[in-house]
């Protein structure tokens, strides 16, 4: 400041050697939005300026003692003064009106601009102009990212953005589906889901918009902690001897389930007669399947699917029954014409030794 005051200072005491009517302003640009890489012009007109010195001035802002930002001292007179490539001055003599153009506009070019007429020390006269930037909306750290909740209990998801004009925050659902509050869409910064439930679950999305950009988006994952919730799409089988038959329950829980399978309360184990497979279709959902291969007598009978995590077990039971003709599938293909089928390689090994020891 005291280097401004300085050159202000030379400049007005070169003024003042003759006496003449005061300067004024006429006339200074209103504030001037612009986006970031454009271009703006910040016009004055000073009225009766004579040999008195007309500055452009970037004005600083005061943060504190240790961020505090200077004035910059731009031009004076038709004469550029700041070393800025994307700075330059027009000066029209007719009007006394001084263009200000900054090119390729950035972000750090936001700021109040003053145009100066200095009379001497302790007099100028001067005007204003906010020049802002356009900026594209950028979601804040402090946004949510992902919440895990039981169910019943209140969530907040927040969604907060930095952006001029001011961004609009709205809340989707993942496939668009509705939103807890009964719609598609949600307008504002916090979206509540009251008493959430585990149908709540999945995928929601934070959008914010201003029209610069695109937007910005932020994608925030919403789990909730429930216990298991069995169901077996088929509750009844029936199968042939020496063929193979899948038996499946469907698992939704989470945190994920431990799933065992069971006979008549005995825990089933990979073995020569069974073999079970778990996979997960979703974050929350998991399909098990028991294979139980070569079916004998003693394999027919009901089986239990048991799925637990830390807040509860539930069970599902399957009936596996006689046929007197193989089931397909899993227990064989279709080949040839129209209803033949294709034992199970298990079932044509054991054929295959039953003709080996007739033959003997």
């Amino acid at each position: 400041m005291a280097a401004l005051n300085t050159v202000l200072l030379l400049l007005a005491s070169a003024a003042i050697v003759s006496a003449q009517r005061n300067p004024e302003i006429s006339y200074i640009s209103q504030d001037v939005v612009a986006d970031i890489g454009g271009t703006a012009e910040l016009k004055c007109s000073v009225q009766f300026a004579g040999s008195f010195p007309v500055l452009w001035i970037k004005k600083g802002k005061e943060y504190g003692d240790e961020d505090e930002q200077k004035d910059v001292l731009i031009s004076t007179n038709s004469i550029l003064l700041a070393r800025e490539s994307r700075f330059a001055l027009r000066h029209d003599p007719e009007s006394t009106t001084y263009t200000l153009q900054i090119s390729d506009i950035q972000d750090t070019d936001q700021a109040t601009y003053e145009c100066r007429c200095q009379i001497n020390l302790q007099t100028s006269v001067s005007g204003t102009a906010e020049l802002t930037v356009r900026l594209p909306p950028v979601i804040s750290d402090n946004s949510t990212r992902s919440v895990i909740a039981g169910e019943k209990q209140r969530v907040e998801l927040h969604c907060h953005a930095t952006g001029f004009p001011p961004p609009e925050i709205t809340w989707r659902r993942d496939n668009n589906a509705l939103l807890p509050t009964g719609s598609a869409i949600y307008r504002g910064n916090v979206l509540v889901i009251h008493n959430i439930k585990k149908e709540d679950r999945g995928m929601y999305y934070c959008v914010a918009t201003n029209g610069v950009s695109e937007g910005s988006r932020r994608n925030v994952a919403v789990e909730v902690e429930f216990p298991p919730v069995i169901s077996v799409p088929r509750p009844t089988l029936r199968q042939a001897l020496q063929y193979d038959m899948d038996l499946e329950c469907l698992v939704e829980a989470y945190p994920p389930p431990r799933i065992t399978w069971l006979k008549e309360d005995i825990v089933i184990n990979d073995n020569s007669h069974y073999k079970m497979t778990t996979f997960t279709t979703t974050d929350q959902t998991t399909d098990s399947n028991l294979r139980v291969l070569s079916v004998e007598y003693k394999q027919y009978g009901q089986y239990t699917c048991r799925a637990s995590n830390r807040l509860g077990i539930a069970e599902a039971q399957i009936q596996l029954t006689e046929s007197y003709e193989p089931v397909c599938p899993p227990a064989c293909n279709v080949y040839g014409g129209a209803g033949a089928v294709l034992p199970s390689v298990t079932a044509l090994a054991t054929a295959l030794v039953a003709v080996v020891a007739v033959r003997r």
